[in-house]
Parts: structure tokens; sequence; C-alpha cells
């Protein structure tokens, strides 16, 4: 069982509770049994995401018009730091499958949102996301892969590397080139995955997040009706970095329940473990780290949801989610290392999920926004741009 978290450091209303507790109990019951099989397979289990569609889960944050909960970003970050607690894989599942729904609740037209939404709500059918390319990647403007306008076609060609969910998608949003180089060039696309010349070139095989999906998508003269162009034609940038930076919240709530899976887990390992004649809590060393992963635990978790609640608000959130996943990240790959530590040999067993925690933590570090891009945003932000 997972110890139930501290009251929230931020004030949360009955319903966002209410859907927190929710997850856990859902996350304890259907992911906690399996995910050491899961994690050493390197299943993606995708009948999970059918039962988090009947709970409710899946359209979180999609209009109740369209089949969803009409939940806020709060419920959402509490909804994914549990999942993560107990699977960081399921986490960013859920976290990108929700962030292209809500792309498609913001800028879809009528007929995109009927067709998709309630499909995605109900867990029918998962959501993906292609943006990097092998030499387009923290500059995505550099992307390569072109759409063609053909009629009432277009017609796709191109490489997509890291597609989150990409095996799995029932749609994706894809970028394409549809004009000149740069920014501007570039559109965003509704692709249905079934659709005739979509490849799955390679599924990558990663250091953590065992059961999430991750891909190479090829398009080679796929064709696709001119209505998959989501939004005006050349505005796929901005929409992309729209989509990360609500995105970044979910990452920096994954980040945060895999910090608080390793307090959980050193706290109760410190307590049990004796050397010298008492529990190992008892040092210093020990104390200190556990000490210091409470204290960023607090320091993430309110900036997440301070991130979350601008979100809601409708006031600029992007510089906070930046803040967020940026300390949260670094957090918790800094204490994944301390609670392998805090166990000793044993955190390098697969005997304790310390290890797993471990693995898990640095693609926060990495995926929808480097660090280091994170950096250089805030700096922006402070002392303006210099090129």
């Amino acid at each position: 069982m997972i110890d139930a978290p501290a009251p929230p450091l931020f004030d949360v209303t009955a319903d966002q509770r209410e859907i927190g507790d929710l997850s856990r109990t859902i996350a304890e019951r259907e992911i906690a049994p399996h995910i050491l099989a899961w994690d050493r397979e390197h299943r993606f289990p995708r009948e999970l995401y059918a039962k988090l569609g009947d709970a409710g889960i899946m359209g979180l944050i999609i209009p109740e018009r369209y089949g969803g909960a009409g939940a806020d970003y709060v419920s959402y970050a509490l909804a994914i730091e549990e999942f993560a607690r107990v699977d960081a894989g399921t986490a960013v599942t859920l976290s990108v499958h929700l962030m292209i729904a809500s792309a498609i609740v913001r800028l879809g037209d009528d007929a995109q949102k009927e067709r998709y939404l309630p499909r995605l709500a109900g867990g029918e059918a998962i959501a993906g996301f292609a943006l990097t390319e092998p030499s387009a990647g923290s500059d995505a403007a550099a992307l390569a892969s072109t759409a063609r306008r053909d009629g009432d076609e277009y017609v796709l060609n191109g490489r997509k590397q890291w597609c989150t969910n990409g095996s799995y998608a029932g749609v994706t949003m894809v970028m394409f080139r549809t004009g000149g180089p740069g920014p501007k060039g570039i559109s965003a696309f509704l692709i249905d995955n079934d659709t005739p010349g979509i490849v799955v070139e390679k599924v990558t095989e990663k250091l953590g997040i065992h059961t999430s999906n991750t891909c190479d998508l090829a398009f080679d003269d796929v064709r696709v009706p001119a209505d998959a162009l989501l939004g005006a034609k050349g505005t796929g940038y901005t929409m992309a970095l729209s989509a990360l930076g609500a995105g970044r919240i979910g990452i920096a709530a994954q980040a945060t329940g895999i910090l608080a899976a390793c307090l959980d887990a050193s706290v109760k390992f410190a307590k049990e473990r004796e050397a010298f004649g008492r529990p190992i809590a008892a040092n210093q060393g020990v104390s200190f780290k556990i000490a210091q992963m409470a204290t960023d635990l607090d320091a993430a978790r309110l900036l997440v949801y301070r991130a979350a609640s601008l979100c809601d608000r409708g006031e600029p959130y992007a510089l906070a989610g930046s803040k967020a996943k940026l300390f949260a990240s670094t957090a918790a790959r800094k204490h994944a290392g301390e609670a392998v530590q805090i166990h000793g040999g044993y955190g390098y067993t697969t005997e304790f999920p310390v290890e797993r925690y471990y693995r898990d933590a640095k693609i926060t570090e990495i995926y929808e926004g480097t660090s280091e891009v994170q950096q250089l945003l805030i700096a922006r932000s402070l002392l303006g741009r210099f090129d």
C-alpha cells in the first residue's frame, strides 16, 4: 500500500482532492500489483487506459459536452502526481494524452472536437504527439518533414522521432512544414494513426519509463484530408509551443510524484533498516538526506500547483510552468539518487523500487523541453534576448 500523502500545501477544493484520491486508489489497485512485471517486460498496458476512461481520468480536462470530466489543471496535476508515485510511465502517457486533448479543445474546429474528443475521453483512443525529428530536437523550428497540398488532400513525407504513445495512439498531433523555412512555415495536423502509409519504424528502448511507448514514425506519401489541418496554416510551431507549455505542468507533476515515491520509500527503509544496533534513520547522514528530500518535495508541489492555478485562472502560466518543471525534475533526479544511497546495496537491486525511480527520474529533465531550455526561457524573461 502507498502511504496517503500529506495534506496539500495549496488550497484545493473538495472536487480537486476527490480526483487526487480517486487517482491514488486506481493506481494502487490497477497498477501497483503489476508494475514490476510491466517494467521488466517493457510492456505498454493498453487495457489500463480503457479502465481509466471508464473512471473519467482519460477525459479529465475535456469538457463534459464531449464526455469528459470538465476538471481543471490543479486536478490534472494532482492526478498525474498520484499516478507517478506508482508508475512514471503511466503518468507521462496520461499527461501527453491530455496535453493533446487540451490542444484540440482550444484549437480544433467543431468537427475535429466532435470526431476526437469523445473517443479520447472514454479511453477508446489514446492521443500521441510527434514533433521531434532526427535533426530537429530542441530546435524544433528546424524540422524538415513536409506537407504538400494536393487538391482536397495533403501529402505527408518525413520521419518523426521519439513520438510519445505513437505505436498505440488513435490520433497523433504531428508538425509538418507547409511553407518556407523557420517557425512560420510549420503547420499542425491531427492524423489518424491507421492512415495507410504510416509506418512504425522503431520502438525506442529506454533507460526508464518502460510502460510508456516511444517510437519513430515514417510518413511516405501519406495522404490525409485537408481538414486534418489543426488551426490555421503556418501556426503549427506556435501551437506546439502552447501545447508543450501546458504539458510541462504535467511533467513537473510527474517529477513531483517520483520524488514523493522516493520519500515514501526512504522513510520506510530508514526506520526499518538497522545498523550498529539502531535504525539508520538515527544517523544524520541519512536523516538529513530525508529532510532535504521532504523540503524539496514541498517546494516542487507549490511550484506545480501555482502554475496549474495560473492556467486555470486564464493568466500567463508558461514561465511558472518552466520553473516548476526545472525545479521538480532536478529534485526528482537528485533525490532518486539519494534514495538509492539510503537503501545501500539493496537500492541497486530490483528488490526495492528506488532503482526504478532512479531510472525514471532522469527523463523528466529532458523531454518536453530540457532543463537547459527551461533555464533559457526563465533567463530571457528577466534579461531579454541578445540575438
